[in-house]
């Protein structure tokens, strides 16, 4: 009997000659895959190191071309940017966002010299004139977006292609304009794709050595592989959780390889599967969860101060930051306590009056929640009637309580007033609407009364204690600093002391609202006592602080807050998209517009259109395979058909992983969010090319490789000429609004045209973009003087203000002040017949207040008497071939005109985007990514406001 199956596993060897015998020989005997080589990527000849390095270097001159420009702040960099400046300040913030790529962000910009005094706050504020290294924070997302080239390349050999098909891989990342945007800029998704890549290198890898069999199990190549997909793992779930997406794929590969063991009965006994077992739980389980919280540990050593993110977090978190934590504070409060109460849910905001009245409603003082220590939060409990003295007569007055011998205690129950002492007025609620919140079951809270005034009965408040939010026996019973939690209950109407999460109007400086509710939810009702002091309360009463929650607690906590915050980004985006769109790049997202250029994310049409096509024919083949399965067919025999399924199968798993779960967010979402899922994509392409064009044996492309090679060469071409189209919406580079409107295939692609320059003067000079050139002229002459390496020298000095640039003059102090500012940027002029422009000149000028030009001597003479105002101005002059100044036509020196003032887009009006009221007809968004709350940065002049300030967060 042993003699068939010697010749049953020996013929498949000799059908095809790409499998090798031992793979068929050990199929019986062990969980070997059948038709698996060894692709040990170190083990690679030198000719396909050579090759890698071509495209590498070809990838670091396509991403590094003109990265100084923009030199302003680009869409996200409002917020990536600012995280940075927060890092070197030590300030807290909350982002919804792991640390990872935000601490390497901060640490580039470090060692380049960033001092963190740039705020990064509106889209469109200029790098150049504070000196900010921008180029250098760049650069971190740039090397990430370069690496992937190699990193593609790898992967593809390991995982059996030929060379020529992992160069093509390798390429169509480099032409690849939506990875090329995003890489180009201080953005997350750079990192966030080189570590997704590393990570299906490493597995891939791994998956090569566990499918050669026990021969290779529990080898130095296999451990390492599969420790560094552990370490891949965590390093993307620390840049964006996205990266649950890519641990889901590979657990569920692990998954099966752990279910193929199972049932290799011969070779693998349940003391080697548990081995096996352990060191995939310990690689893939305990160094990503490890990796991940220390990231988090990182953080939190850096951010050691308050900032504007604390408020998102427990009062026991914010006491661990500086300036935040609290003096032991007497635990017992009395009536006579001078406290301030903090409210227990909403970032738990302190409850505070200020001597300014509501608008509406009764008119009387306001109330509500402000989240900063302030000595108008302080309030001093009095009881219902005044206290007694030792021969029974009233003690007036609020600090009658101080002359007690000893200090009365408030309990359970206990009515009180809550004195306020800044303003000399009480808590105050009666059945008046509240001014914003306008419910029949809420009634307004104000201050009420004056000093001497001994009030009314809406003053009084009934203590109750929650008693199982409560810590300790007694904090049960009266009322404690920290420990007990309470409600404040309205005698006279019933209602509870609530607020929640809706700001007043600017006339109370937009803190937050607070009300007495009839039926108000419990988590926003209940209250806590945090400061505490009494006369009769010394130094040796019982004393309280807040625990401090260490590191774990704090961590937790963190991302219980990243979770509920990122799930609460449901608001829409101007530029927001919804997933069925994203394989076929029906939309963009608008980054950025400014002196007549734009950048606009979209995608290679060539590489998106034909990875989503790669991914149906694979979809459609399955589906074929399965059937054929059922009914009973032997495809699977075929060694190169199981590997195809299960090779090209397992990158469409992980397309899978990293683009159907978005269908199941109701947050905001962008384009961006699919590039994981794209890179998968086009290995999956590339797979499928090198099956179709190499391995798959009867169809005459194996054995004519020229048609394979043909082929890659013509597909490349094809993405090069695509990716040069849409280029300059990537570099922000000049462009023609012909070229524009050409290049527009869809309706959906909504950049403006009109805002690029036209191409043709009114002299039909040639379209060589001779406007941009006029514009610009004089680029090179006004540039920004900076001691940092990294910042560009001879880079064009952005115009304050996203206007109209302007020339040096000076500032006087002894009556010579700054120039009116002149117009820049003339178009292009017709010229005389018989003339052409020679040359171009560069001067600086120095003016006086009439706008008369100083000479060297008077300049001179003022110098020490007067400070000097740089201002930048680009003005045109043109001579003729013998020198002599040609004349401009009236209106020639005038910046051409803004598209949002004239030649809108006709094709963008209508367009379902959120615009400011008083905003023209069809101006174009450009705003941050994922904020809730923030400004519009349109065209030149931008106000997004980072979603860190005012307690928001971005979004993944």
């Amino acid at each position: 009997m042993a003699k068939p199956a010697k010749s049953g596993n020996s013929t498949p060897a000799k059908v095809s000659q790409n499998v090798s015998s031992p793979a068929i020989v050990h199929k019986s005997k062990d969980y070997t895959s059948e038709g698996v080589e060894d692709h040990d990527i170190f083990l690679l000849p030198g000719s396909d190191y050579q090759a890698m390095i071509a495209v590498t270097v070809l990838a670091t001159i396509v991403r590094l071309f003109r990265i100084y420009q923009p030199s302003s702040v680009v869409f996200d960099e409002v917020h990536f940017g600012g995280f940075a400046s927060k890092y070197i300040k030590g300030r807290f913030f909350m982002d919804v966002h792991p640390p990872l790529a935000k601490l390497l962000i901060t640490l580039a910009g470090w060692l380049a010299g960033f001092d963190g005094e740039f705020d990064f706050k509106d889209i469109g504020k200029d790098y150049l004139e504070p000196g900010v290294p921008y180029v250098a924070m760049r650069m971190l997302p740039a090397i990430c977006g370069i690496l992937l080239v190699p990193t593609m390349f790898l992967t593809l050999k390991a995982a059996g292609c030929r060379t020529m098909t992992a160069v093509l891989g390798s390429c169509l990342i480099v032409f690849e304009n939506g990875l090329l945007t995003q890489a180009r800029l201080i953005l997350l998704d750079s990192p966030l794709m080189i570590m997704t890549a590393f990570t299906g290198l490493a597995f891939t890898s791994f998956t090569n050595q566990h499918e050669q069999g026990p021969s290779k199990a529990f080898q130095p190549t296999w451990w390492f592989w599969l420790a560094l997909t552990g370490l891949g793992l965590g390093a993307t779930a620390s840049i964006k959780w996205v990266g649950l997406f890519t641990i889901a794929w590979v657990g569920t590969l692990t998954l099966l390889q752990l279910w193929v063991l199972l049932g290799d009965v011969k070779t693998v006994t349940p003391r080697l599967f548990a081995k096996h077992l352990v060191a995939r739980i310990f690689c893939l389980i305990v160094i990503p969860v490890s990796f991940y919280m220390a990231m988090f540990g990182i953080h939190f050593i850096c951010l050691v101060n308050p900032g504007d993110g604390d408020g998102f977090m427990s009062s026991e978190f914010q006491a661990t930051l500086n300036s935040k934590a609290m003096q032991d504070v007497p635990v017992d409060v009395a009536f006579g306590s001078r406290v301030s109460i903090r409210h227990h849910n909403t970032q738990g905001g302190y409850l505070h009056s200020h001597n300014l009245m509501y608008p509406t409603g009764s008119k009387q003082q306001q109330i509500t929640l402000y989240p900063h220590k302030d000595e108008n939060n302080v309030w001093l409990l009095e009881n219902m009637t005044q206290p007694l003295d030792i021969n029974g007569e009233p003690i007036n007055g609020s600090l009658a309580w101080d002359a007690l011998s000893q200090p009365e205690f408030i309990k359970d129950g206990d009515t009180i007033k809550l004195y306020h002492l800044t303003t000399h007025r009480r808590l105050h609620s009666h059945d008046v609407r509240p001014p914003v919140t306008e419910a029949d079951w809420q009634n307004e809270v104000s201050a009420y009364g004056y000093e001497g005034f001994e009030g009314d009965a809406n003053d009084y408040f009934r203590v109750e204690i929650v008693k199982k939010m409560s810590d300790g026996v007694e904090a049960k019973k009266r009322l404690r600093t920290i420990e007990t939690k309470f409600k404040l209950v309205h005698v006279m109407t019933g209602c509870v002391l609530f607020s929640h999460k809706v700001k007043l109007p600017d006339w109370a400086s937009e803190q937050q609202e607070v009300t007495c509710a009839k039926g108000g939810t419990l988590p926003n009702s209940i209250w806590y006592v945090e400061q505490n002091e009494h006369p009769q309360l010394g130094e040796s009463a019982e004393k309280v602080n807040y625990k401090n929650p260490g590191f774990f607690g704090k961590f937790w906590e963190l991302q219980k807050v990243m979770w509920h915050t990122n799930a609460g980004l449901v608001e829409s985006h101007a530029w927001d998209s919804r997933p069925p769109s994203w394989p076929i790049l029906r939309r963009g997202i608008n980054f950025w517009g400014k002196d007549n250029r734009q950048i606009y994310l979209i995608g290679n049409p060539i590489v998106w259109w034909s990875s989503t096509l790669a991914v149906a024919i694979f979809a459609v083949f399955k589906g074929i395979a399965v059937l054929r399965w059922q009914r009973g067919l032997k495809d699977y025999n075929n060694p190169v058909f199981k590997r195809f399924d299960y090779e090209i199968g397992t990158m469409v798993l992980a397309w899978a992983f990293h683009y159907f779960p978005f269908y199941l967010m109701q947050r905001q979402l962008f384009l961006h969010h699919y590039f994981p899922a794209l890179y998968f994509a086009i290995m999956a392409l590339c797979q499928i090319y090198d099956y179709v064009t190499a391995r798959v044996p009867g169809i005459g492309l194996r054995e004519n490789p020229i048609f394979g090679r043909l082929g890659a060469v013509v597909f490349l071409a094809l993405s090069v000429v695509a990716f040069a189209i849409y280029s300059p919406l990537a570099y922000g580079n000049p462009w023609t609004q012909s070229a524009c409107k050409q290049a527009k295939l869809f309706e959906t692609w909504d950049w403006d045209c009109n805002t690029f320059l036209t191409e043709v003067n009114e002299s039909h000079i040639p379209p060589e973009y001779s406007q941009y050139s006029t514009q610009s002229m004089n680029a090179n002459a006004d540039v920004h003087k900076t001691d940092s390496p990294l910042i560009p020298t001879n880079a064009p000095v952005a115009p304050a203000g996203g206007e109209a640039a302007q020339q040096p003059i000076m500032q006087d102090r002894q009556g010579i002040s700054e120039a009116p500012a002149a117009a820049i940027s003339a178009p292009p002029v017709p010229l005389p017949a018989g003339q052409s422009i020679v040359s171009r000149e560069e001067k600086v000028e120095y003016r006086d207040q009439d706008g008369n030009i100083l000479d060297p001597e008077q300049v001179k003479a003022l110098e020490g008497k007067v400070s000097f105002k740089t201002r930048y101005e680009t003005r045109t002059r043109l001579v003729d071939a013998q020198g002599n100044e040609i004349p401009q036509p009236e209106g020639a020196g005038v910046a051409p005109p803004h598209p949002d003032v004239e030649g809108v887009d006709t094709s963008t009006i209508g367009k379902p985007e959120p615009e400011s009221q008083d905003a023209p007809v069809g101006q174009k968004e450009v705003r941050a990514d994922e904020s809730k709350e923030e400004g519009i940065a349109k065209s030149d002049q931008s106000t997004a406001k980072p979603a860190s300030e005012g307690n928001e967060a971005t979004a993944a």
